[in-house]
Order: structure tokens, then sequence, then C-alpha cells
């Protein structure tokens, strides 16, 4: 069995040590944010959002299309009316109350665990796209190698806090078996924390016995080592496979993503508040099931959310409806004093445009300012997420670590000393000799790596490189540059067993995976 996904050239290690030297690749802290957040709801309004929520739960119910969840909620007392559970909210917000405001998210590196919640952010790089823009700028279908080359820039890029998973969907293995190389790839070729595959029940627990390989059973039953997402179908449905992934994971105690799939306008109300007031029932019908499964499981609060055009019915990102949404979903999760996620960087652009940049910066703002924890598809998002962009991906993460910045708010650390540099200086001075800058300026203004600030004269001299053949050969140098972290041979080798044992098992055609 060949699990190893390379695709790049090699060094020498004693070169790619050199480079590595005068470049910081080391991940950043999770982001503690320390400016005043965007609120656009009084406290009335949030309590109105709440209870029109809590209405929909109790009378229009939501329809959880599993016999296992049904069982459970009945269980749990609820309302059970064939698919359609109906919930109390004195039974909802009693549930909820139970999920933790935040953990530690742990990677098999302990530099790289992050404070989760609270006032922290992470940044996760996009996800699920069915093609890739490669290093020459090509848009075509990815492979096995492609993906790791992704989870190797995640490794790299400072802002990235996790290596996530299926970046781009790897076409050269069975549909069947994807899931295992892709969380192998997530595993092996990065130390920052990832995701699991949630495709079907059964690829769920494949994930969750490979993190026990990774981290140890028991260890996974007292933290949080990987995030999996499960969407729900608006309006109003949780499904089976959802529910049955969503199971796998907190049964072992492992944080799922609960995240309805908005498409404002089509399967919501065609109203901002309205759409929210669903989502949020939505979710919280979800939040409040993980703890019938298993109370005190960490959950984060979840959604994707996009309007449609009511032009050609497609889906639309980095509009102003879905920055005011996202304000208003993290108003209602911190009023339930859950974590939650959004997403990043989106929009419909088909290259790496000023289209493109306008809506990942518009998009970036909003995520920001509305105080999520969990920051998906941060990077490389491009064509309503039918590609990942390998120069987008790149110059987004540049993004986030001046988006990063912004949100660590005003130091004070200097004030004193940099008044007293006022008074040396005097009128009609200059500080660029001054103590006080030599000591500060480079932890003082962010200084962009990949955005030009030079005169036109030296951009025309250097060969007048405009930002997406700057990104793309940014990429082949951090590639050409990377080192594989450590990873116990021992453990390698128990996953590489563990794949090769479920690929027999598995038939290669069998799409759905379910039953085996």
């Amino acid at each position: 069995m060949s699990v190893e996904a390379v695709g790049t050239v090699r060094r020498g290690r004693g070169a790619r040590k050199a480079i590595r030297q005068t470049r910081d690749v080391s991940m950043l802290p999770a982001l503690k944010r320390r400016l005043p957040l965007t609120e656009p709801m009084t406290p009335d309004q949030v309590e109105r959002i709440d209870a029109a929520s809590m209405g929909i739960l109790e009378d229009v119910g939501v329809v959880f299309r599993d016999p296992i969840a049904l069982e459970d909620w009945r269980r749990a007392g609820a309302d059970v009316r064939g698919e359609t559970v109906h919930l109390d909210r004195e039974m909802v917000r009693e549930l909820i109350a139970t999920i933790p405001s935040s953990f530690t998210y742990h990677a098999r590196n302990p530099v790289n665990n992050l404070p989760f919640g609270n006032d922290h952010s992470i940044f996760v790089p996009m996800t699920g796209a069915p093609y890739l823009r490669d290093l020459d700028d090509v848009r075509r279908n990815p492979t096995l190698d492609d993906l790791a080359n992704f989870h190797k820039l995640s490794h790299m890029l400072p802002a990235i806090h996790s290596s996530a998973h299926h970046i781009v969907e790897p076409y050269d293995h069975p549909i069947s078996q994807r899931h295992l190389r892709i969380t192998y790839s997530s595993m092996k070729h990065s130390d920052k924390t990832f995701m699991g595959m949630t495709t079907s029940p059964k690829n769920a627990e494949d994930v969750m016995e490979m993190c026990a390989i990774l981290f140890g059973a028991e260890f996974m039953e007292t933290h949080a080592v990987c995030t999996g997402n499960c969407n729900g179908n608006s309006p109003l449905v949780w499904d089976e496979t959802m529910l049955g992934a969503m199971r796998a994971f907190i049964k072992r105690n492992q944080p799922v993503l609960c995240s309805p799939f908005v498409l404002g306008g089509a399967n919501t109300p065609a109203s901002v508040a309205p759409t929210v007031a669903q989502l949020n029932a939505e979710a919280l019908s979800a939040l409040a099931y993980t703890q019938v499964i298993r109370k005190g499981a960490p959950v984060i609060y979840g959604h994707y959310l996009s309007t449609v055009s009511m032009k050609s019915g497609a889906p639309m990102a980095g509009t102003p409806e879905i920055s005011l949404m996202n304000f208003m979903i993290g108003q209602m999760a911190r009023f339930y004093d859950v974590p939650w996620r959004t997403s990043n960087t989106l929009g419909g652009a088909k290259t790496f445009d000023a289209q493109a940049g306008y809506e990942s910066a518009t998009t970036l703002m909003a995520a920001l300012m509305s105080g999520a924890n969990y920051i998906w598809h941060s990077a490389g998002w491009n064509e309503a997420g039918m590609h990942c962009s390998m120069a987008k991906f790149i110059v987004d993460a540049e993004q986030c670590a001046m988006g990063y910045r912004m949100a660590e708010g005003i130091r004070w650390d200097d004030f004193e000393t940099a008044l007293q540099a006022v008074r040396d200086v005097g009128p009609g001075g200059h500080y660029l000799g001054h103590p006080h800058t030599l000591e500060n300026f480079q932890r003082a203004f962010f200084m962009p790596e990949l955005f030009d600030n030079n005169a036109i004269e030296q951009w025309q001299a250097e060969g007048s490189v405009e930002i997406n053949e700057r990104a793309l050969q940014r990429a082949r140098d951090l590639l050409s540059e990377y080192e594989e972290p450590k990873l116990d041979p021992g453990v390698d080798e128990a996953l590489r067993d563990y794949i090769a044992r479920r690929e027999r098992e598995i038939p290669a055609a069998e799409a759905l995976n379910q039953e085996y």
C-alpha cells in the first residue's frame, strides 16, 4: 500500500533549514480578540429572535430523519410525531446549558494546541472543492498529491491554525475509501489541529478510530482532538447521514459543528431577521440533540450562509445581508453562551481577480467583527467553493494575518517610551534613527510579504509581477522548504495498517459506504 502523497520538489535538509531560519513559519497563537464587536441587535431584539426560534421548535417542529435520533428524543421526553420532533423551550434551554462555552482544541504537537471559545478565534482553510487552480494556474481535478500540498501549505502558513480535511477532493482514489487517505494526509503532513470527515456514519467512525490511534482512546475521552461538521437540510430537517456521523463524534467527546445550510430566499424567508430566526431554531435543535447523546460534550453552533440570486438562482457570497446575519448569529451564540462557527473569504469570482479580493475582504471583516470562534473556509475559496485556488490560498492566509493583527487591538505597552521619543525628536525631526523606532519597527506595523507597496518604477524594474504570480511563487517556495513534522513511527505504521485493512473491507465501488 502506498499512502504517501508528496508531489513536491525536495531540497537538501540543510538548505531547507537555512531558508526557514529567515522565514518564520511558526503558527500564530489562537487570536484573542480585543476590539469591540459589531452587535446590530438590541437586547430586546435578541430576545425576540430567541422567542421566535423557540416558537418554531415548539409549534412547527424539526424533522429528524433517523430512527435512532427519534428514539433518543422520545427517551428524553420530547414530543415526537412521526419524524417531526417538537421541542419545549425549557427542555432546549436545559440541554444547551450543558454545552461548554470553551475548551482546548488539541493538536498532535502540543505547541499547536488552541484555546477555543469565548474571545478566541481560529482560522481554518476551505474544504470540499471539486476542482483546484494549481501551481501553474490551471483549473483541473485534484489528486491526493494536490491535497497533500495544501496540507503542507497549511502547516507552513502562520495564520492558518488547522490542516482541515478534504481541502480539495482527491479524484484519483475511490470515493468509498477516500476519507481514510484524506484523514491520514491531514494527520501526517501537519502537526496542527485537523478536521474529520462526516460523509457517512461509518466514515466518521473510521476517523474516530484513526484519532484513537494518533492520540489514544482514553485521551479523547477528556480532550477535543478533531472537529466534524454536520450540515442541516434547511428548512428544519436533519438527515440520517449527518445524525449518524454526529453521534460517532459526540459519543467519543469530539466537537461537532451543527451547521444549517442557508440559501437565503430559497430555503429560508427572503428577509434577514426571519432567516436568522429559522437558522437559530435549526442550530438549537441539533445542539440540544448532542447533549441528549452525551451531556457536556463540546459542540459548536454552526451555519453556512449564502443568499440566492433572484436572477439566476445561483448562491451569492460576500453580500451585505450575509454580514448582517453573521453579526446577528454572533449575538445569538453569545446569548446562549456557546462557541460558534462562520465562513470566511467567500466569493463567486471565477479567477483570482478584484471581485475575489473584494468579496473575501468583506467576509473576513464581518467574521472578525462578529466574534466568530471557528472561522472556516479562510483560505483558497473561489467560484462559490467549486475550486480552491493555490494563489488565493496564500494571499488569503496573509489577509487573515492582517485581520488577526487588527482584531488584537491597540498595544499600550510602549506608550510612555514612545511619548519620550516625541520629546527627544521635537518639531521638524524624524524618528527613523531613534532607539524606540529601532527597537519597535518590526512589530509596530504589519509588514505584508505579498502586497507590493514599492514605487511603480521599482515594480517595473523587478518584472512587473502581479499578485497572482507572486503568490504562486510563494507557494512553490514554501513547498520546497517544507519538512514533514515528526510522527512516531509506531503510530504511523498503525495508521497505515488501519487504512490497509479498511480498504480491503470497503468495496472500492461502494460510493455511499454506509454498510461496511
